[in-house]
């Protein structure tokens, strides 16, 4: 089932260049709405100042040792 929206002349220029060939409005409107990255939490109060630091600590942590692997430098 189809609705109509009213959006702003520039929501729809934003909607318009982020369309993929063939790709429908609604596919577009989807695809976003699904993309999070983990710094969409940043001041949102989703995380605090120690989460934050505790995850660059593991990631840190695990690009070093993907490092070490792929050197052979266990």
């Amino acid at each position: 089932m189809a609705r109509t929206i009213a959006i702003s002349d520039e929501v729809y220029e934003l909607l318009k260049r982020s369309k993929l060939p063939g790709e429908s409005f609604s596919t577009v409107i989807k695809r976003s709405l699904r993309k999070r990255r983990i710094s969409d939490a940043a001041g949102s109060g989703t995380l605090s100042r120690d989460d934050w630091a505790k995850a660059r600590e593991v990631l840190g942590e695990a690009e070093q040792m993907t490092s070490r692997k792929l050197t052979g430098k266990s």
